[in-house]
This record gives structure tokens, C-alpha cells and sequence, in this order.
């Protein structure tokens, strides 16, 4: 239901880019995120971090692109916010010492430290590397084409890095420790 609900604002600028151009579509992301945030601050009464990054980030750029009336800078708004998911990633983990990966799924799942500290690096790279390649499509491809590439590709190449962290982490799960007992002998 979460991925429905992160990827619902893409989805309809998809569709509204198809039917009625970048301006409109990008109107609709605009509309369409600000109703995502209502909508989980409603339903579950907060709102991740990373969700009002991008908020702020569609907004911004957003609001370029219609005030300037240049598809520039909603080409740039997938980069910026892949960037900024690296270096809160690489930031948090260098600077205060966290590994935002482990702390997100650690509940889910037991890892070796070296592991999460490998998947902590391997989704800041990936982050990087996908802020490139949406740009190196930007500009080196029609405005339909990152349009259909931002809809299929980025999400083909998510599914695909999904899957292949998948693959190498079910290498490495270790088994949840047992729930601790009530020691025998207590005194009584």
C-alpha cells in the first residue's frame, strides 16, 4: 500500500503529461503530493522525513517550471531528490554515525554490521548513479522520452537494484535471536 501511495504523483504526471502536456502534469504532481501528505498525515498522523523532502522539492522545482514556463527544472527535481536521499544516506552515516538502511529495516531483519554498512553505501550509490542517468536522459533524449523513461525506466531500475539487494541479502539474514525467557529461578 505505501509503494501505491509514493508512487501515486508520479503516476498521474504521467498520465496528465500524456494527455495534456509537461505544464499541466506538472501542476498535477504539485496537487497530487500535497494530497499524499495530507492524505498519511490523516491516516497514520505522520509524515516521513524523506516524503516532506519531496514535497519541498516538487514544490520548488515545481513551481519553477510553471512560473518560468521551462521543462528545465522539473527535469532536474528526480536528480535533486535522488541526490539528496545519497547524501542524507552517506551524511548520516559519516557524520552522526547512523546507518539510516539498518534503522529502517532492522525490525524486519538481522544483519551482520558489514552488511548493513554494504547496504547503507550500495542505496547512496545507487541514488547517485540514478540522478545521472535521469539527467543523461534529460538531455540527451526528448522531453517524451524522460517522461516514459521517469514512468518505466526508473522504476524498472529500482525493481531491478530491489531485486538484486534482495539476492545478496538473503545470503547473509541471520536468525532472529529467541524472545528472553523468565529466568527459573526467581525468588518467590
Amino acid at each position: 500500500m505505501k509503494f501505491l501511495i509514493d508512487f501515486f504523483p508520479i503516476l498521474l504526471f504521467f498520465v496528465a503529461f500524456k494527455v495534456w502536456g509537461v505544464f499541466v502534469a506538472t501542476g498535477v504532481a504539485i496537487v497530487a503530493t500535497i494530497a499524499q501528505i495530507a492524505y498519511l498525515r490523516m491516516k497514520t498522523g505522520k509524515v516521513e522525513p524523506m516524503q516532506w523532502i519531496s514535497l519541498g522539492v516538487i514544490v520548488i522545482f515545481g513551481g519553477a517550471t510553471l512560473i518560468s514556463h521551462n521543462d528545465t527544472f522539473i527535469k532536474w527535481k528526480p536528480t535533486v531528490l535522488y541526490w539528496v536521499m545519497a547524501a542524507v544516506l552517506l551524511g548520516a552515516y559519516w557524520i552522526m554515525g547512523k546507518n539510516l538502511i539498518q534503522k529502517l529495516m532492522s525490525a524486519q531483519v538481522q544483519l551482520p554490521q558489514n552488511v548493513w554498512n554494504k547496504l547503507n553505501y550500495s542505496w547512496a550509490i545507487f541514488f547517485l548513479v540514478m540522478g545521472i542517468i535521469n539527467i543523461w536522459v534529460a538531455y540527451q533524449f526528448d522531453l517524451d522520452t524522460w517522461v516514459t523513461f521517469k514512468m518505466f525506466g526508473g522504476l524498472g531500475l529500482m525493481l531491478a537494484f530491489v531485486v538484486a539487494q534482495a539476492l545478496y541479502l538473503s545470503r547473509h539474514i541471520q536468525e532472529a535471536p529467541p524472545a528472553s525467557k523468565a529466568p527459573d529461578s526467581l525468588p518467590k
